[in-house]
C-alpha cells in the first residue's frame, strides 16, 4: 500500500470507494452501540416513514418531512464525532473542549427545531 505525503493510504478509483463505504458502516455501528441519541434518532426516523406513508400530503412534502427527520440524525452523527474526539483529547475539564461539545448539541437542537417546525408546517398550516 502506498502512501502520500500526508500519512494517509492513497487508494485511488473503486478501492478507494469500497473502503469508504466500509468506514462508513463501522461508523454507524459504533454510534449505534454507543450512543442513545442515535438509536432513539433511528427510531424516530422508523416511525417517520411508517406516518408518511400514511399521511395525505403531496412528494415532495413526504420528502421534506422524512429529510427534516434524516437532517437530525445527521448532526447528531456529527455531534457524536465531536464529542468522541473531545472525549479522546482528555477527560478534565477545559473551556474550549465544553464549548466544542455545547456548539455540537446546539446544532442538534436546531436540527430538531427545524423538523418539528416542518413537520408542523406540513401538517397543520
Amino acid at each position: 500500500m502506498t502512501h502520500n505525503n500526508h500519512g494517509k493510504p492513497s487508494n485511488t478509483g473503486l478501492i478507494r470507494i469500497i473502503k469508504a463505504i466500509g468506514y462508513s458502516i463501522q461508523g454507524l455501528k459504533a454510534a449505534f452501540k454507543h450512543e442513545a441519541a442515535i438509536r432513539q434518532e433511528i427510531a424516530l426516523l422508523v416511525i417517520a416513514i411508517v406516518l408518511v406513508t400514511f399521511l395525505d400530503v403531496s412528494m415532495i412534502e413526504r420528502v421534506a418531512l422524512l429529510g427534516t427527520v434524516v437532517l437530525v440524525l445527521i448532526v447528531e452523527l456529527i455531534n457524536s464525532a465531536i464529542e468522541a474526539v473531545v472525549d479522546r483529547i482528555g477527560i478534565e475539564l477545559h473551556e474550549l473542549s465544553g464549548r466544542a461539545k455545547d456548539i455540537g448539541s446546539a446544532a442538534v437542537m436546531v436540527a430538531l427545531m427545524f423538523a418539528i417546525f416542518t413537520w408542523c408546517y406540513i401538517l397543520f398550516f
